[in-house]
């Protein structure tokens, strides 16, 4: 199987390059690290056999010469856009945001259309942001999206990867929730305050956070592509979110440290701007309804046991 992951030199597209490379498959990433038309093939030792080529994921460069790569390919997983928390939310911050989510997803689909002999599956990132700040409202794949600016951003993301669908047999989109992994994203970011004896909940601690071990994501996307009963919309979650009090606890108790300082509302609110609302003091409690019933298995399904693995 040759699968084409553009965006897959982020934190989870590593991840899942290298299960594929390990399960025999042809990989080749879409980086914006190389300019458009550069193909590079690794020979290292972590990814043997991997072959990164440059693009431009904003719409300047068209349906480039890096199309030529999807022409063939048995799927691509689509795992474009800028970082989230990245940087301060400004206005030119938000665009970037979404553009390189909705612009990337374009020039995919754009490259999948043209091709001569198209992939049969995309598989397209979205995010839980889709659903906004619910409380602890319980939503599955069929909940109403929210009115913010991550759920407009998730909408226009999802009806571009939806333009695929008259060339492909499958389109499936995966709203993930906050991945877990001690080299990168959100919890990185996390465990330095917590090993300085400083960490605990943010803002009211209510809010619920719904997570998933990264290994769990890649097992998802794997069972994804080789599964032809999963298509459409699924929520890539874990099965039991928590709210951010109970995991600033499990994360504590997972690193041997208390978790007894808050961080307060206001202060995120000053630090971070819109950001903080959107990412850290509001929450979505959201189950991975579809995938369970598909039959899907998580390895890790509470916060404790996934926490263990990875800070072991």
């Amino acid at each position: 199987m040759k699968v084409v992951i553009p965006g897959g030199s982020g934190l989870l597209g590593r991840s899942l390059s290298k299960a594929l490379l390990q399960d025999g498959h042809e990989v080749v990433v879409l980086t914006r690290s190389l300019q458009p038309g550069v193909v590079v093939h690794e020979s290292g030792v972590d990814l043997p056999g991997l072959t990164n080529a440059g693009w431009q994921p904003d719409g300047t460069d068209g349906i480039g010469s890096w199309a030529r790569l999807i022409d063939g390919a048995t799927a691509v997983v689509n795992l474009t856009g800028e970082p989230i928390a990245a940087k301060r939310w400004s206005v030119a911050q938000k665009a970037c945001i979404r553009d390189s989510r909705v612009l990337g997803t374009r020039s995919v689909v754009g490259a999948i259309q043209a091709a001569s002999d198209p992939p049969a599956t995309l598989v397209n990132a979205s995010a839980i942001g889709y659903y906004s700040n619910r409380g602890d409202e319980e939503l599955i794949e069929d909940s109403a999206p929210g009115n913010d600016f991550m759920a407009k951003c998730c909408i226009d993301w999802e009806d571009e990867a939806r333009k695929a669908e008259g060339a492909i047999e499958r389109l499936v989109i995966l709203r993930t929730g906050i991945a877990l992994d001690r080299t990168g994203g959100a919890l990185q970011k996390m465990l330095p305050p917590f090993k300085m004896f400083v960490g605990g909940p943010l803002g009211s601690g209510r809010q619920y956070m719904s997570w998933i071990h990264y290994a769990d994501w890649v097992d998802l996307v794997r069972w994804a592509l080789v599964t032809e009963k999963v298509t459409g919309v699924f929520n890539a979650t874990a099965p039991e979110p928590v709210t951010n009090s109970e995991f600033s606890k499990a994360l504590g108790r997972a690193l041997h440290r208390p978790s007894l300082l808050p961080a307060p509302a206001f202060a995120l609110r000053l630090a971070l701007g819109e950001m903080a609302d959107a990412l850290l003091l509001g929450g979505q409690r959201v189950q991975p309804s579809r995938a369970l019933k598909l039959g899907f298995r998580f390895n890790f399904s509470t916060i404790s046991q996934a926490l263990a693995a990875i800070l072991q």
